[in-house]
Parts: structure tokens; C-alpha cells; sequence
């Protein structure tokens, strides 16, 4: 079974084209690294998967059928800077998700305790540690339990510790059975947890 199946996938901004007819297949249950460059298309490719871009030609399939927004709720993504409110503690930023996504309270405590930020979850977010808040957006993620997680460069501006946090909680959720994309500029990274790569370049 194929989690995502991408089909001559491409997307045009005027005359710029991010994508020109990209093509692969993400097993079930791999850690798929998207690895490229900045401006490679990879935030482009992802925007399209998600449903916050359309495409400009080609086609995808997610789950082995045509998508849609009930496929779309089997992912947990993070796409952008996590975006909580400073002065709450972890609990009550989850409580808010898990209301906008109309699922998930009652997995507090256990995506907390996956991201291993279950002793400080009634810490505020703004005592957080760079690698602390991306941890909790991925615990945010996690709420109704999806089987896929999509990640935009999880590691993005975070010091070593952090950047280990996170490797070994993406090795973690692939232990779990989870299937994970994720886009990264860094060889290393993709190196140390993917299973399978697509490399990216201007767009091909």
C-alpha cells in the first residue's frame, strides 16, 4: 500500500515553475525524506499534498485513492513555526488544537508523554527551549492519533540537543508503526532517520 503516490506532480507561480512533473511513491510505514535545497520545491510539494496549494498539473493519491478531507484528518502536519499562545501551559495550547481540530482531548496526556514533555506540561510555552515548542507542535500533531505525520524541516533552527530531541522522537513514532514524510535541506538529518529519499532539485 502507498501512503502518498505522486503522479507528474506540477505547480506554476506565473512563469516561475516550483515543480515540474515530480514523481514517487511513500510505502506505508516508511520515514520518507523529501531532501533538497532551499527553494528546491519542497514546502511547494507539501503546501499541494495538504491541500493548501493546487497543483498545476499532474495528480496524487493519498492512501491509494482520489483525497480528501477525511484522508487529510488521518495526518498530523507540521508545516510552519509553531504557533501557541506564550502565556498558557502545554495542557491548555493542546486543549485549544484539539478543539480547532474537533478531536484528540482525551490523547493530552499520552502525546505529551510521546514527546516526553509530560513533566513540564503545565509549564508555560513561553519557558520553552527552541526544541521544547517543536516538540510540542508535533505532539499537536499527534492528537487523534494519525497514522501519517508530514514535516516540513523539523529540525529548522534548532541547537544540537534540540536537533537529537527530535530525530530520536521522529525514530520513535516510526517504532510505533507511524508513516513519516518529511521535507529537510540537511543530508545528515535524512541520512540518520529516512528509510527511503526523493532529492529534489529546481523543482524536478
Amino acid at each position: 500500500m502507498s501512503i502518498l503516490s505522486v503522479q507528474n506532480l506540477s505547480k506554476n507561480y506565473g512563469p516561475i515553475q516550483a515543480l515540474r512533473n515530480v514523481s514517487f511513491d511513500v510505502p506505508k510505514g516508511s520515514v520518507f525524506g523529501i531532501l533538497g535545497p532551499n527553494g528546491s520545491g519542497k514546502t511547494t510539494l507539501l503546501g499541494l499534498i495538504m491541500d493548501v496549494l493546487k497543483p498545476s498539473g499532474g495528480s496524487f493519491q493519498l492512501f491509494d485513492e482520489s483525497p480528501s478531507e477525511k484522508h487529510r484528518r488521518q495526518i498530523g502536519t507540521l508545516l510552519e513555526t509553531p504557533n501557541f499562545y506564550h502565556y498558557l501551559s502545554a495542557v491548555n495550547n493542546l486543549k485549544i488544537a484539539a478543539a480547532i481540530k474537533g478531536r484528540g482531548l482525551e490523547d493530552i496526556d499520552h502525546v505529551l508523554e510521546t514527546v516526553n514533555l509530560y513533566q513540564r506540561k503545565h509549564s508555560r510555552f513561553n519557558t520553552y527551549s527552541l526544541g521544547m515548542k517543536q516538540r510540542l507542535a508535533i505532539a499537536s500533531c499527534l492528537l487523534g492519533n494519525p497514522e501519517v505525520m508530514v514535516f516540513d524541516e523539523p529540525t529548522n533552527g534548532l541547537d544540537p540537543v534540540g536537533i537529537a530531541e527530535i530525530r530520536e522522537l521522529i525514530r520513535r513514532l516510526h517504532r510505533e508503526g507511524k508513516t513519516i514524510i518529511m521535507a529537510s535541506h540537511l543530508l545528515d538529518e535524512v541520512e540518520k532517520v529516512c528509510t527511503h529519499v526523493a532529492v529534489l532539485q529546481k523543482g524536478t
